[in-house]
């Protein structure tokens, strides 16, 4: 047996397709095209790397992308003045502060100055506390996107044990919490879990987001089990001085068990940026006061 691959990078394709159209739309509607803003402090390449990415796809898909880059020795107070005007520019529908920030600021600080309706990174305490009680909101980008993954695989997951391994208030919480939405018996698991493969082992669903290489063995794995890896770790590759990117989960001994699974790369990460764009699109509806199907994206 080997294991169908979900594949992420066909998905995000077709959900900014279906952007691309409702961005139309919105515009059309309401006189201007919906904004997203992105504010990167500081020199980090890969940080950099994905801003552009993220400023491409969002001018691809039909939205305004503003793009506020300041100094790695920008104040804590500059910033927050950003943000605020920001908050206050009705161009804008989405912000969204690229983390990290350099170490002289608070992040967490940061992230509260941002208004909960344009907080399109879903990492805002208000935000967080909406998903737990089930009132609309936004949610991380990438937890959302292995949700829209797994019902496009499985269609509804009532009643499916899920096992989240990974406890960050970036992917393993949220996650958890979105699939007790859709009615999963789900586990939090993680480094601190006894048994951790007897755990595993046990589940319908497996979302692995815990941040070490191929930690996940095929052993683990139920047989039929659908498998998503969020990890993305680079490690040394078979020629010297290459890399390779590897996922969380064990992919060669896994997708031999599993009845589906996510890559590394391909898999989750194309999803993350789509999903961005996805919860703009939505903000921008919102701000405006104009209806949408916001489950049909």
């Amino acid at each position: 047996m080997s294991a169908a691959i979900i594949d992420g990078k066909a998905f995000a394709e077709g959900l900014r397709a279906r952007i691309a159209t409702h961005a139309g739309e919105f515009a059309a509607k309401a006189g201007r095209k919906a904004g997203l803003a992105v504010v990167l402090v500081g020199e980090d390449p890969a940080s950099q790397v994905y801003v552009r990415n993220k400023g491409k796809q969002t001018i691809a898909c039909g939205m305004e992308s503003f793009e506020h880059k300041l100094a790695a020795d920008t104040s804590e107070a500059d910033l927050l003045a950003v943000v605020e005007a920001l908050n206050a520019d009705p161009a804008v529908d989405g912000i969204l502060v690229q983390l990290p920030l350099p170490g002289h600021m608070n992040e967490q600080k940061v992230i509260a100055a941002i208004n909960p309706d344009k907080d399109v990174d879903g990492f805002h305490v208000v935000n967080v506390g909406r998903l737990s009680t089930g009132l609309p909101g936004f949610v991380p980008c990438t937890p959302l996107g292995c949700v829209m993954l797994l019902k496009d695989k499985l269609g509804s997951l009532e009643g499916l044990d899920a096992v989240v391994i990974g406890r960050s208030n970036i992917v393993g919480k949220p996650m958890a919490q979105l699939l007790i939405a859709e009615s999963c018996t789900v586990t939090v698991a993680h480094s601190r879990t006894k048994d951790l493969p007897e755990v595993v082992r046990r589940a319908d669903i497996v979302v692995a987001a815990v941040g070490r290489p191929e930690m996940v063995k095929g052993e683990w794995i139920k047989p039929g089990a659908t498998v998503i890896d969020v990890g993305i770790n680079r490690v040394p590759g078979t020629q010297e001085g290459k890399s390779r990117l590897v996922g969380d989960v064990d992919f060669a001994s896994a997708s031999a068990v599993a009845g589906a699974i996510t890559p590394v790369p391909g898999g989750v990460g194309p999803m993350t940026i789509a999903v961005l764009l996805r919860n703009t699109i939505v903000a921008a509806h919102r701000n405006e006061g104009l209806a949408l199907d916001e489950s049909a994206i």
